[in-house]
């Protein structure tokens, strides 16, 4: 084989090696979503009929009080959940970045919850948060009946357990994008501020956590499209009970489309989920892709 042809063929291999995946991959990603849009605009039920209704889909969709109580608890559990795992995070990032003893330890602790499966989370805060088994058992097997804690079975609290457990286990993720960030941060300028008498707090908080910000907005996109399209939490946690007082989109979608027998719905409000998603995740990449330098 001539060395031209044998560089034309090392450098095409790598393509069709690749085709097939991303082939399949576009299939089945594009593809599926695309056939969701389409049922989103059809009246199918249990099975899929193409009778085509425009719209009629959307109107129901957004003339249901439980749709409402959906978006109402994904506004808790997103503002809650991202503001609160990014809270801790940072608290958790500016402590560890101390140069604390046993911070490998420590940050091994705080990122444990990440390696859990978010049904795994569910479960385990279930147990923690039921009245009759959790915390509130435990408290009073110890003597302090008085005690009640009763969050998870009632109807306007019950979304808020749902935060809790989202926050525990996303907090250490956060930790770990803001602790890379701040190990970035040139330590002149801390040695810097601290000559001119700055106290540590107010280094952090004028100096070095605004520096952070392509960290920050990192962190709000990511945990931000977890909460959109948050799913096996609730299912394991609340089943979106009690009643439909914690459903969200995700499990509206799953129980119009699975359980009720409302296909063409349930795939309306998987079309609004996307368009929230890339309501969010376009303008990022829009942003990120006008900073890249142009050129070679």
């Amino acid at each position: 084989m001539s060395p031209p042809l044998s560089r034309s063929f090392e450098d095409l291999l790598p393509r069709v090696v690749v085709a097939p995946a991303f082939v399949l991959g576009f299939a089945f990603i594009y593809g599926l979503m695309l056939w969701n849009g389409v049922l989103s605009m059809t009246a199918s039920r249990m099975l899929p009929n193409y009778e085509f209704v425009g719209f009629a889909q959307y109107a129901k969709l957004w003339e249901m009080d439980r749709w409402w109580v959906a978006l109402k608890n994904l506004a808790i559990f997103g503002i809650g959940y991202v503001g609160g795992s990014m809270a801790i995070g940072v608290f958790l990032a500016v402590l560890l970045d101390q140069k604390i003893r046993a911070e490998g330890a420590l940050r091994t602790i705080y990122l444990y919850p990440m390696a859990l499966s978010f049904v795994v989370t569910g479960t385990a805060w279930k147990w923690i948060l039921n009245p009759s088994m959790g915390l509130e058992k435990l408290m009073h097997d110890w003597g302090w009946t008085s005690f009640h804690f009763d969050w998870l079975v009632n109807t306007d609290t019950a979304i808020y357990c749902v935060v809790i457990a989202g926050i525990w286990q996303s907090a250490g993720f956060a930790m770990a994008l803001f602790l890379a960030g701040l190990r970035g941060v040139d330590d002149s300028i801390i040695k810097a501020a601290q000559v001119d008498g700055a106290s540590l707090p107010r280094i952090y908080w004028r100096i070095v956590l605004p520096v952070l910000r392509p960290v920050f907005f990192s962190t709000l996109m990511v945990l931000s499209h977890l909460a959109i399209k948050s799913f096996d939490l609730v299912m394991a946690l609340t089943a979106g009970g009690p009643g439909y007082s914690t459903d969200v989109p995700a499990t509206f979608m799953y129980t119009m489309s699975f359980s009720r027998g409302q296909i063409g719905l349930g795939a309306a409000s998987a079309m609004m989920m996307l368009a929230t998603v890339a309501a969010i995740v376009i303008p990022y990449l829009y942003s990120e892709l006008r900073s890249k330098p142009h050129g070679h």
